[in-house]
C-alpha cells in the first residue's frame, strides 16, 4: 500500500489515464518514492501486467509492498534502458516519472533541502553520492555557483547570491542550512 505520509502525488488521476494502461501492458514508475503513482497503476494491471519502479532515494524502499507484478530497482532512472533489457523486457508500454523533489524529502529535516529547519547542507537525493550541498558551496568558484543557482533555482540575483557565498565562505565554512539561509 502507498505510503501517504511520504509525498501526496499531484496530478494522480491525470498522469493515470494519460498512460491508457493495458491490463497485461509493462510499466515503469521512474520516480517510485512513496508509491502512489505506483499502487494507483497497479489497480488497472491486470495479473500478467509488470510494473517496474525506480528509486535511488533509500527511503522509498521502505514504502514497498508484496505484488508479484511490482518489481523495485534501488537505482537512478538514468540507467532504466540497461535494466530493462537486463530483465528480457524489449519496450515497455508507458512511464511515468514525477520529477524532482519530494515533499517527504523536505520534511526530512537530516536531508538538508529544507531552509525550514536547521540541518547539515546535504540535499543528496542518494547518499551513495559523494558530494554534498555543502561541498559544492564550499568549493565551487563563483562562476559555477552563478550557473548552478541560475539554471537549478531559477534564482535571479544568482550572481550576487555566488558572490555573496564566495566572500562568507573564507572565513568559516558553509554547513548548515541556517548558514546557508543566512
Amino acid at each position: 500500500m502507498a505510503n501517504n505520509n511520504y509525498h501526496q502525488p499531484v496530478l494522480l488521476h491525470d498522469c493515470i489515464a494519460g498512460l491508457n494502461i493495458r491490463k497485461n501492458g509493462v510499466y515503469v514508475d521512474a520516480t517510485f518514492g512513496g508509491g502512489g503513482h505506483s499502487h494507483n497503476l497497479l489497480k488497472h494491471l491486470g495479473k500478467d501486467g509488470k510494473l517496474y519502479v525506480f528509486d535511488q532515494d533509500q527511503d522509498a524502499e521502505k514504502n514497498l509492498w508484496e505484488d508479484p507484478r511490482l518489481i523495485f530497482i534501488p537505482n537512478n532512472f538514468r540507467h532504466l534502458k540497461n535494466f530493462l533489457q537486463m530483465k528480457g523486457e524489449k519496450s515497455v508500454d508507458g512511464i511515468l516519472a514525477d520529477l524532482g523533489v519530494s515533499s517527504h524529502q523536505f520534511d526530512e529535516a537530516k536531508r538538508g533541502f529544507s531552509i525550514r529547519f536547521d540541518a547539515k547542507l546535504d540535499m543528496r537525493m542518494s547518499h551513495s553520492g559523494k558530494k554534498t550541498a555543502a561541498d559544492i558551496v564550499n568549493s565551487y568558484d563563483q562562476k559555477s555557483l552563478t550557473k548552478i543557482f541560475r539554471t537549478y533555482g531559477e534564482i535571479e540575483n544568482a550572481s550576487k547570491l555566488a558572490f555573496t557565498l564566495v566572500g562568507e565562505r573564507i572565513d568559516k565554512k558553509i554547513e548548515t542550512t541556517d548558514q546557508l539561509k543566512r
